[in-house]
């Protein structure tokens, strides 16, 4: 993140608070930096940009379900890797068209893959049966969907398992050194000469970019193998997946898409010589450095000799930090009742959520300038995953998400994402429209 997207973050935050956009009514809001997508979209294709290569970049919707988000990102040249039918919806509400639509999912029902194939949205069938499917399904009816083969190249985890999708044993694929394995997936080829497309995804949260090459590079090793062995250009594109971790620790972007980009034109420089179309599926890498969670302090109060902030963003947004805080740290910032920086004498505290359980806390023995009841708290490099996929323990609503823009020396100006809950809503969504249940 550069210094002006961070001036831009302190002035938003402020402006959030003056604007009423974080109030009493609504305690806690999702903010995003139109500006900062923007400059990562464009980072993106210029690093993978290749004269003679055709290269299609997908974003994976499971890291903000939001429309107006994937409608964002269309216009500036993505498409949408989507993972079940509530995220298909969301791509064609958000105008995403079929061509620039792909369809992974480990569990893809019949009903699923009648669509996509009806559609011409590309399908990466995961496993046999999958397969098998795919087969019942061309013979009822042709597609003209781009179609291919998710395999996992089993080249090893990284640093959070939970996160790891190479792994010996991952759900994820075709586990290619398994016995029998790639014989079984080279008489596929062969014998399908609709499947032309070779799918694998190894990076996420805690893979170090040179085993997210090592799976490309075996993906792309099997893709020569298959076509030298169906006698033809068969394979004609690599979907090489997405998973470029982020770096929570500091306003830094590292690595960069750049810094993977040219990795792999080093380790895998066939990907890059015109044979093969290219498709990425980046998520997280896209949006955290430019989302940014913002709410309330109710409380300030004390145990055992530890200060603690009780404040309105915990495990609901949270979620995966709460859960795993060693994976997922977050920082956050301090802010006075105006929502500006807050200065003085770091004191060691807890920052906790709303939730009633005891593990509530998005941050533990932090240091911060201490925070006092009717302060804010800002949890950074939030725009993926945090407030676009709710948790919804102790019946709390979801949070409101604004994205502003701001042009130099200008105030921010914000425009709505995803309204707030209501109460009604959430009465309806938890049944209470429904007969009630006789006895």
């Amino acid at each position: 993140m550069t210094d002006e997207a961070a001036v831009r973050r302190d002035d938003a935050l402020r402006s959030a608070v003056e604007n009423g956009l974080v109030s009493e009514a609504e305690p806690v809001v999702g903010l995003l930096d139109t500006a900062g997508i923007r400059q990562a979209a464009t980072s993106l294709h210029a690093a993978f940009a290749t004269p003679g290569v055709a290269v299609e970049h997908t974003f994976a919707v499971k890291a903000a379900s939001l429309v107006p988000v994937l409608a964002l990102l269309g216009q500036y040249g993505l498409g949408a890797e989507v993972a079940s039918p509530g995220e298909l919806a969301l791509a064609r509400a958000a105008g995403i068209p079929p061509r620039r639509t792909v369809l992974d999912s480990p569990a893809k029902t019949t009903a699923e893959l009648r669509e996509a194939l009806a559609l011409g949205i590309a399908v990466n069938a995961d496993n046999p049966q999958e397969i098998a499917r795919i087969d019942a399904l061309l013979a009822a009816a042709p597609s003209a969907s781009p179609i291919g083969l998710r395999v996992n190249p089993q080249v090893g985890g990284g640093s959070i398992d939970a996160m790891s999708t190479a792994t010996a044993t991952s759900k994820f694929g075709v586990a290619l050194r398994d016995p029998g394995a790639e014989d079984w997936v080279l008489r596929t080829y062969t014998e399908r000469p609709w499947l032309n497309r070779l799918h694998t995804h190894t990076g996420s949260q805690g893979v170090p970019l040179p085993l997210m090459a090592a799976g490309v590079r075996a993906a792309y090793d099997l893709a020569e193998r298959i076509n030298a062995a169906a006698g033809r250009r068969q394979v004609t594109v690599l979907d090489i997946g997405g998973g470029l971790p982020v770096n929570f620790g500091s306003d830094e972007i590292t690595p960069t898409f750049g810094d993977y980009a040219d990795l792999l034109r080093t380790e895998v420089p066939g990907l890059f010589d015109g044979r093969y179309g290219i498709v990425t599926e980046f998520g997280r890498a896209l949006l955290a450095k430019h989302g940014t969670v913002l709410a309330r302090v109710e409380y300030a109060k004390s145990a055992g000799g530890r200060a603690i902030a009780v404040t309105h963003a915990g495990a609901q947004v949270a979620t995966r930090t709460v859960f795993a805080p060693d994976s997922w740290p977050l920082r956050v910032l301090a802010l006075d009742p105006a929502g500006r920086r807050k200065t003085g004498e770091p004191v060691i505290q807890d920052v906790a959520g709303p939730c009633c359980f005891a593990g509530d806390l998005v941050a533990r023995g932090r240091a911060l300038p201490r925070l006092d009841a009717g302060d804010h708290v800002a949890l950074l490099d939030t725009g993926a995953y945090y407030f676009s996929t709710h948790f919804a323990y102790n019946s709390l609503p979801r949070p409101a998400v604004w994205a502003y823009t701001a042009g130099p020396g200008a105030a921010p100006a914000f425009s709505p994402v995803r309204p707030a809950q209501t109460l009604a809503d959430l009465l309806t969504e938890s049944g209470a429209d429904v007969p009630p249940l006789q006895p």
